[in-house]
C-alpha cells in the first residue's frame, strides 16, 4: 500500500544558524527522497517538507538530534505561504535565500558560537595535498568564529565581517556542490580568497617572507607579538622565558595578576600540570576555554612569573588555526595530525590585548595605539572583528560542573531560557550589571512568550572610559541587531555605578526613540535597581528556572567583596530569604571595620589591623606592620574615631591573608584571597578533621550575626603553632563548617530545603567544595552557579530575573 503523501512546514529555533543545519536539513531529506525547501529567516530556519509520511516523520524526529554545534530548542509549525512557494512533490530540495525583512516582528534568532577548529579542518590544514595546507583561516560549518563576525542576523555571508571575500572558483565549487561538507558554508575561504596575514614590527613596517616562521622566531628569541584573533588581540611571549614574561608584566602594568598560557594539547599541559578528565573534557571541548589547573613543581620552577603565589595555572589549547599554526611550526612542519596528540615543549603566555584599564582591543587602529607601544611587532589579519568576545575561564568541580570566572568566547552570548512569561510581565528587560566585571543582559520573549535571557560576553570593570563605552555601544548594537524594544530596564542599586547611572540614562532615550513618540508626552521606561546581593542569588535561580521551586522562597548565600544593601552599608556576607522579587535579610556576618574605607578594599593590612583592634589585640599593630608609615597612627584612630563598617566575606580573607604575612597591599582584586586560598591548598590534603561546630539551643531562634571572632582567634593561633599554610587550611575548613551550620540552621527555621551559594567568594574552590558537601551532609539541596559566572558577572541576569517578578 503507498504511503500517504503529507506536507509539512516547521520553524526550527535555537542554535541552526552558522552551524551547518540548512546543508544537513538538504543532505538528509534528499537522502530520503523528500521534496522542499530550507531557509533562514529572522526566527530562526524554516523547513518546508512534502513526501511519503514515514519519511517526513522520520525526519523531522532526526532535526531534533542534528549533530553539534546546531541543537533545536523548539520545533514550531509554521503558517502556509502562497501557493507559488508551496513545493511540489517530485522535485529537488533546495536551499532558498534567507528571509532579511526584520521590520515585521522581532527577530527570534539566535548568534552562533565563537568555536575552535574542529578535526577534519585540522586534518586539511597538516595535509601538504590540501589546498588549504597551513590557512590560517580555515573553518567549516561547523567549526570557526560566528558572533564576533556578525553584523546582523540571519547568518549569511553578506552579513559578516567575510563580505568583502568574495569566493574563488574553487571555493565557489564547493559551496556549490551539495555533496562537498563545505556545501552552502557562509564563511569559507581559502589563501587564494580569503583574508591574509601580515607580520609589522612595531614601527609600522610589513616583514617580508613566512609569517608564521618569522612569528615563532620573535617568540623564541623572547620578544612580545600582539596577535589578533577571534574576538580580540592576544598579548603573547615564550612562557620559558622569565626576562620576556616580566617584561611584558611591566609593559601592561600587571605586577602579579596570573597570565594564561597556551600548550599544544593535553599531553603539553601534563609537563606543567595535574590534569583529571574533567578537566581534559573542558580544556578540549569545541569551545576551548581557559581551564585552572594546578600547576606542578615543573611550572613553578620554569614559568615563575606566570602564576606567582598561586597553585592553579589557566591552561588553554589552540583554537583558531593561526595558534594551530605556530605550533605546528614549532614541531617541524609534520605532515599529518599524530603530532596533535603528542607532547610539545612550547608554551605560549597568551594575555589579553588591551592596555590596563582599558577593554579588549578590536580594530587595528587600537591595536596600534595601545599595543604597539607594549609589543615588538603585531600580527595582523584583514578581516575585521565586529564584536569583543575574551577567553572564556573556567574552573572544574569535583562533580564536573563548571565554576566560571569570566563567561565569553564559545558560550556567550548564548541564551538561557526563563521559563513562560508571566501575565503583566514584561517581554525584554535590558539589564546593565554591576560596576566590576560588567555585563549586560537581554530578555526577549517569543510569540509562544518563551523567555529567553542573552547574556553579553564579559566587558571589563567600568572604572575607565574605555569599558564605559564599550558597554554603552554594545547596549545599542544589540537593540539594532535584535530588533528589540526594552520595555524596562534594571540596574544596581548603588547610585555611584557608571552602569546605574547609564540605565537611568537609557531609561528616557529608549522610551523616546525605541517608541517614536513626541519628546514631551514619552515616560521614561521603568528602572527596577536591584540589591547586589539579591542579583546574586536570583542568578542562580535564573540558571534553575526549569525548576518550579526557583519560583518558590530559597535560602541564599551571598558570599562577596563587595556591595551596597538596602540600608545603604557595605554587604557582603549575607543569609537572604529571596522569592522572586522579595528578599528578606535573615543574617550576615559580624561587621568588619574598615579604616580607610575604599582604601582598605586595596590594602588589605588596614583590615587586618582592625580585625586586631577588634579582638583586642590593637597593641600588635605598630608591631606587625613596623614599615607601614600610618600603622601607629591607625592604631591610634581605631581607638577614638568611629570607622566605616561592612560584612563582607572578601574583607575576612583580605584580612585573613595580611595577617598570615602574604601580602598587605593587593596588587589587584581578590589578590589577597587568591594567595590565601593557593597556601592553604598546600596543607588541605593533610588536614586534620575539625570538631562539631558549636551546638544551637533547638528552642532559640538560630544567630542573626555570624561571628568571626574565634575564627581569626583560631587563625593566630594556628599560624604561631603550626605555621601559615596550616592555619589558612584550617580557615577555609572552619568557616565552611560554620557557614553551614548557620545556614542549615535558618534553612530548619524557614522550612527551606534549597540553598544557594553566590558571589564571588565561591570561586574559591576550597570554600565551594568544603561548604557544600557540609550542606548535603544536612540534607539540603545546594543550587550553585554552573553556566555563568557566580561573581559579579552573573549580576546582569540576576537584575534580569528580578526585574521580570518585580513587574507582575
Amino acid at each position: 500500500m503507498a504511503s500517504t503523501t503529507v506536507r509539512r512546514e516547521l520553524t526550527l529555533r535555537g542554535q541552526v544558524q552558522g552551524v551547518g543545519c540548512r546543508p544537513w536539513i538538504w543532505r538528509e531529506a534528499t537522502r530520503r527522497g523528500l521534496s522542499g525547501w530550507v531557509q533562514n529567516t529572522p526566527d530562526g530556519v524554516r523547513v518546508s517538507l512534502i513526501g511519503p509520511a514515514q519519511q517526513v516523520d522520520d525526519l523531522v524526529g532526526a532535526l531534533w538530534e542534528m549533530p553539534p554545534p546546531a541543537r533545536v530548542t523548539h520545533m514550531d509549525d509554521a503558517e502556509l505561504g502562497p501557493d507559488k512557494d508551496l513545493p511540489q512533490a517530485g522535485t529537488p530540495f533546495e536551499i532558498r535565500p534567507s528571509v532579511t525583512d526584520t521590520t515585521a516582528r522581532r527577530p527570534q534568532a539566535l548568534w552562533g558560537p565563537d568555536l575552535g577548529v574542529c578535526p577534519s579542518c585540522l586534518a586539511e590544514l597538516c595535509n601538504p595535498a590540501s589546498r588549504r595546507w597551513r590557512h590560517p583561516f580555515i573553518h567549516c560549518p561547523q567549526c570557526g568564529p560566528r558572533y564576533t563576525l556578525t553584523r546582523t542576523l540571519p547568518f549569511d555571508r553578506a552579513h559578516t565581517s567575510m563580505a568583502g571575500f568574495g569566493l574563488c572558483p574553487a571555493c565557489q565549487s564547493e559551496y556549490s556542490t551539495p555533496t562537498d561538507r563545505r556545501y552552502h558554508d557562509q564563511t569559507q575561504c581559502c589563501p587564494q580568497c580569503g583574508p591574509q596575514l601580515q607580520l609589522w614590527d612595531r614601527q609600522g613596517t610589513p616583514q617580508a617572507g613566512d609569517v608564521i616562521a618569522h612569528t615563532l622566531a620573535r617568540l623564541l628569541s623572547g620578544q612580545i607579538v600582539a596577535v589578533k584573533g577571534v574576538g580580540g588581540f592576544h598579548l603573547c611571549c615564550d612562557a620559558r622565558q622569565s626576562d620576556a614574561v616580566a617584561r611584558l608584566r611591566a609593559l601592561k602594568r600587571r605586577r602579579t595578576q596570573p597570565l594564561a598560557v597556551m600548550v599544544a594539547n593535553p599531553a603539553s599541559a601534563q609537563q606543567w600540570a595535574h590534569l583529571s578528565g574533567d578537566d581534559v573534557r573542558w580544556l578540549t571541548s569545541a569551545e576551548r576555554p581557559i581551564v585552572l589547573v594546578p600547576q606542578n613543581d615543573a611550572a613553578k620552577q620554569h614559568l615563575p612569573g606566570v602564576a606567582p603565589h598561586l597553585a592553579w595555572l589557566g591552561v588553554m589549547l589552540p583554537y583558531t588555526p593561526l595558534h594551530h599554526l605556530l605550533f605546528h611550526e614549532a614541531a617541524g612542519r609534520p605532515e599529518d595530525t599524530a603530532w596533535l596528540d603528542q607532547a610539545h615543549p612550547l608554551t605560549l603566555v597568551m594575555t589579553s590585548g588591551n592596555a590596563a584599564g582599558e577593554p579588549l582591543v578590536i580594530s587595528d587602529d587600537e591595536a596600534w595605539q595601545q599595543l604597539a607601544p607594549m609589543a615588538d611587532a603585531l600580527l595582523m589579519h584583514d578581516r575585521p572583528i565586529l564584536t569583543r568576545n575574551d577567553d572564556s575561564v573556567m574552573r572544574v568541580r569535583p562533580d564536573g560542573s563548571a565554576c566560571w570566572l569570566r563567561r565569553g568566547r564559545g558560550w556567550a552570548p548564548l541564551p538561557t531560557p526563563l521559563g513562560p512569561a508571566k501575565a503583566g510581565a514584561p517581554r525584554s528587560v535590558l539589564a546593565l550589571g554591576a560596576e566590576l566585571k560588567a555585563t549586560l543582559c537581554l530578555t526577549q520573549a517569543d510569540e509562544h512568550d518563551a523567555v529567553d535571557a542573552l547574556v553579553s560576553p564579559h566587558i571589563g570593570n567600568l572604572h575607565g572610559a574605555g569599558t564605559r563605552s564599550a558597554l554603552s555601544e554594545l547596549v545599542q548594537n544589540w537593540l539594532v541587531q535584535r530588533h528589540t524594544e526594552p520595555e524596562a530596564l534594571a540596574c544596581d542599586l548603588h547610585p555611584d555605578f557608571f552602569s546605574t547611572r547609564l540605565a537611568g540614562q537609557l531609561a528616557h532615550e529608549l522610551g523616546h526613540d525605541m517608541r517614536h513618540t513626541p519628546a514631551t508626552t514619552t515616560q521614561p521606561l521603568p528602572v527596577i535597581p536591584v540589591a547586589h546581593h539579591h542579583a546574586h542569588v536570583a542568578a542562580v535561580l535564573a540558571e534553575h528556572a526549569a525548576d518550579a521551586r526557583s519560583h518558590e522562597p530559597v535560602l541564599g548565600l551571598a558570599l562577596d567583596g563587595h556591595g551596597l544593601g538596602p540600608d545603604g552599608q557595605a554587604w557582603g556576607g549575607e543569609l537572604l530569604r529571596v522569592h522572586g522579587a522579595q528578599c528578606e535579610r535573615l543574617g550576615h556576618l559580624h561587621p568588619l571595620l574598615l579604616p580607610g574605607g575604599d582604601r582598605a578594599a586595596r590594602e588589605p593590612w588596614r583590615v587586618a589591623a582592625a580585625v586586631l583592634h577588634q579582638l583586642d589585640r590593637g597593641g600588635e599593630i605598630t608591631a606587625r606592620w613596623p614599615h607601614q608609615p600610618h600603622a601607629a597612627m591607625l592604631q591610634s584612630w581605631l581607638q577614638t574615631a568611629p570607622q566605616p563598617a561592612t560584612t563582607s566575606m572578601g574583607r575576612l580573607f583580605d584580612a585573613a591573608a595580611a595577617l598570615l604575612g602574604l601580602l598587605d597591599v593587593q596588587d589587584h582584586e581578590a589578590d589577597a584571597a587568591m594567595r590565601l586560598e593557593s597556601l592553604a591548598s598546600t596543607a588541605w590534603p593533610h588536614l586534620p578533621p575539625l570538631p562539631a561546630a558549636p551546638g544551637t539551643r533547638l528552642d532559640a531562634p538560630p544567630p542573626a550575626t555570624l561571628d568571626w571572632h574565634p575564627l581569626m582567634h583560631d587563625l593566630l593561633a594556628h599560624a604561631t603553632q603550626a605555621g601559615p599554610a596550616h592555619a589558612a587550611a584550617r580557615f577555609h575548613a572552619t568557616l565552611a563548617r560554620d557557614l553551614a551550620h548557620w545556614a542549615g540552621a535558618h534553612a530548619r527555621t524557614q522550612s527551606l530545603g534549597i540553598v544557594v551559594l553566590s558571589g564571588g567568594c565561591m570561586a574559591n574552590r576550597l570554600l565551594d567544595d568544603a561548604l557544600t558537601q557540609h550542606l548535603h551532609a544536612q540534607g539540603l539541596e545546594v543550587w550553585r552557579a554552573a553556566h555563568y559566572p557566580c561573581g559579579d558577572g552573573g549580576i546582569s541576569l540576576g537584575q534580569a530575573w528580578v526585574a521580570h517578578h518585580t513587574l507582575l
